[in-house]
């Protein structure tokens, strides 16, 4: 599943090419998504100006003056800016053509993304209203991580990655931050001290940072790509390296389950 990182990296691929442009087209191949894709889309949002492209948590929004589309790239989505005479292939679903010759189109083959629509403000629909704030905000403070960790004996790994606490924080990042932390993903939140909560809050920023600082040096062309980003070629030091030897001490990196999640750590340096 693409994380916020591979997500932001998509933002700033596609919104170029879409802001302050006018939507000509709209084509629904497969209306049936996560959830159904508004049976009047076309009528709503064919003749807009797309004013901003923005992002919530994992969610994309296509803001207009009469409302926001919401997209969400799922398990297996991908979007692509492309000509809109291009013949679409079995899983490309939704296609947002602008001006005369770029077109949005999404692919999506297992049909969990999402494409919705919005004529409040996006913050309130509620698949939004509830989300914690943006790991990257002034307002996700070692402070607030703290207090909301208080008396709470779910694991610290599931309390990163609960989007209710926190927004964006996917498996392979939560690993990181924690291995960074030198904290094991099933200590319970609850039992954390300030100091390492602090430590955890300064480590989240850093690895989804340096995860959105190379995505944008390596960003695919999204004129011509499968418009993938993937996952950035960074040297993790734990995720996907069950059994290696780890990059600071050479313990060998353990592999548990959590919440049907694949977790890494390094039994020496997480404590």
């Amino acid at each position: 599943m693409p994380e916020l990182p591979e997500v932001e990296t998509t933002r700033r691929g596609i919104a170029p090419h879409l802001k302050g442009q006018r939507v000509t087209k709209v084509i629904v191949r497969q209306p049936m998504l996560r959830w159904p894709v508004p049976h009047d889309l076309a009528q709503l949002l064919t003749g807009q100006v797309i004013t901003d492209v923005t992002r919530r948590g994992k969610y994309l929004l296509l803001q207009t003056a009469k409302g926001t589309l919401i997209l969400h790239l799922g398990m297996s989505g991908s979007l692509r800016i492309i000509n809109p005479q291009t013949a679409p292939e079995k899983h490309d679903h939704v296609d947002i053509v602008v001006g005369k010759n770029k077109c949005l189109r999404l692919r999506d083959p297992r049909r969990f993304g999402a494409v919705l629509w919005t004529g409040d403000e996006p913050v309130q629909h509620e698949l939004l209203r509830k989300l914690g704030p943006e790991p990257l905000s002034d307002e996700f403070t070692a402070e607030y991580l703290f207090d909301r960790s208080r008396k709470r004996k779910q694991s610290i790994k599931q309390f990163i990655m609960d989007s209710h606490i926190v927004v964006g924080v996917g498996n392979i990042y939560a690993n990181e931050a924690l291995f960074l932390a030198g904290i094991r993903p099933g200590t319970a939140a609850g039992r954390l001290t300030r100091n390492r909560v602090e430590q955890l809050a300064q480590h989240i920023r850093e690895v989804l940072e340096a995860a959105i600082k190379q995505g944008g040096t390596t960003l695919r062309d999204f004129t011509a790509s499968d418009g993938k980003p993937g996952y950035f070629q960074q040297q993790l030091y734990v995720y996907g390296r069950g059994s290696e030897a780890c990059r600071i001490c050479n313990t060998p990196i353990k592999l548990m389950r959590q919440g049907q999640r694949a977790t890494y750590y390094c039994p020496q340096c997480q404590r």
